[in-house]
């Protein structure tokens, strides 16, 4: 039964860890987005 729940709770960890890298990575690109582009300045 303590086995299992490690598991898990590794599991839960690492997939916490992918989506907190995969958001920054988001925010990164989008933040470089804003930057790069031009003004519209109609």
């Amino acid at each position: 039964m303590l086995k299992k729940l490690l598991v898990v709770a590794a599991v839960v960890g690492a997939a916490a860890l992918v989506v907190k890298k995969v958001k920054a990575s988001s925010d990164e690109r989008a933040l470089w987005h804003e930057a790069t582009t031009a003004p519209d300045l109609r």
